[in-house]
């Protein structure tokens, strides 16, 4: 079974996946308070494909990725103005797959909803 949570971080300052980013996906409680739900870190092809635990049930509600970009960007020999980047995004449906790509560069990103 896919992950129902999966990310792709492009670096398009090099023109290449980011590979070696670490990622943390959290989801947000009822009192406002984050807690962590899973982490990883993309494969050469900047893809995580399986962030989401197996066997555990997708829930409704907000959710959130943290990219740790500036430890990204340090790997790579390059300075950064975002040490990180978070991703808010609702989860609407529960039998749903929710893609959240990344395209990054060390002084700006844009994300969108994928398939």
């Amino acid at each position: 079974m896919k992950s129902f949570i999966t990310t792709h971080v492009l670096d398009t300052s090099r023109g290449k996946p980011a590979a070696g980013l670490t990622v943390i996906l959290e989801m947000k409680g009822k009192t406002g308070e984050w807690s962590k739900v899973a982490s990883g870190t993309t494969d050469p092809d900047g893809r995580i494909n399986s962030l989401f635990p197996e066997g555990i049930p997708l829930e409704k509600g907000t959710y959130r990725l943290t990219f740790e970009t500036a430890t990204y960007f340090r790997s790579v020999g390059s300075e950064s103005f975002y040490p990180y980047v978070q991703i808010a995004f609702e989860v609407n449906q529960s039998s749903a797959h929710y893609h959240v790509p990344l395209l990054l560069n060390p002084y700006g990103y844009s994300t969108y909803r994928g398939s």
